[in-house]
């Protein structure tokens, strides 16, 4: 068996990558306060930023975990269209599963399922991301492992929509994201644990790209989308200060007239 290393950066990658889950949780879960004070083509709007900003937040965690990962004896490369599918496949799901919670009438059910379409979506993106890699030897994995992981990742989406429904206050925002990012780190951590590898060594070159060629920029340009987004989000005015706003500006109007 191959020696696995998942922090072969030291701390570098677990925090940055856990940073990076936070923001993507806090964003999506502050677009989505905003979704539900909103109607009609603003609500959907703030939902699709919700659920980009989640899917961005948990894939580029995935990444830049990885870019720490090795495994002694055997470089390792990565399927472009394979990584390029996880990330849409974390998309689509978030955005299953934060629409369920948008738009559902039933606040219990729309939980519920949305809670198990985005968790077993983050899950399959996880293990989708895992099928990139390409190295010399065999993959194998704990099956017991390998459902502690789905079941953390069920338990933590569930969580963070609960909280998208039920906490409005941007301190109570902050503190959710930081459970969430744990939350998404340990699910994270528990799949590659559950990872084992069988070298065999050759010297023929693999196929797809490294991770400082691939992998990198692209987290690069997720992560700058997500700081640009919680800026502007940030900036923008809530529902409540848009209705404040106009309230203050009719009493003028009547005046003028």
């Amino acid at each position: 068996m191959g020696h696995l290393d998942h922090a072969a950066l030291g701390w570098l990658t677990p925090a940055l990558s856990y940073a990076m889950a936070c923001t993507g949780a806090a964003l999506g879960l502050r677009c989505t306060v905003r979704a539900l004070g909103a109607t009609g083509r603003s609500r959907r709007n703030w939902l699709l930023t919700a659920a980009t900003a989640i899917g961005t937040g948990i894939w580029t965690m995935h990444f830049v975990a990885m870019l720490g990962f090795r495994v002694a004896g055997t470089d390792i490369r990565y399927d472009v269209p394979l990584t390029l599918a996880s990330l849409l496949v974390a998309m689509l799901v978030v955005c299953a599963g934060v629409f369920a919670v948008g738009y559902g009438r039933d606040r219990g059910r729309a939980l519920l399922l949305g809670g198990l379409t985005t968790g077993f979506g983050v899950a399959s993106m996880h293990y989708l991301g895992m099928a990139a890699v390409r190295l010399h030897g065999d993959v194998s994995y704990d099956p017991t492992r390998v459902a502690l992981s789905v079941v953390i990742a069920v338990v933590a989406a569930t969580a963070a929509l609960w909280a998208a429904l039920n906490i409005r206050s941007p301190l109570a925002v902050t503190l959710a994201s930081l459970l969430m990012g744990a939350a998404v780190s340990s699910m994270h951590y528990t799949g590659m644990f559950a990872v084992s590898v069988r070298v065999t060594p050759s010297g023929e070159a693999l196929p797809g790209a490294t991770a400082m060629q691939f992998i990198f920029p692209l987290a690069v340009g997720l992560g700058s989308y997500l700081f640009l987004t919680s800026a502007f989000v940030a900036l923008s005015p809530t529902t409540g200060e848009r209705r404040a706003s106009a309230s203050a500006q009719q009493p003028v109007q009547s005046t003028a007239r």
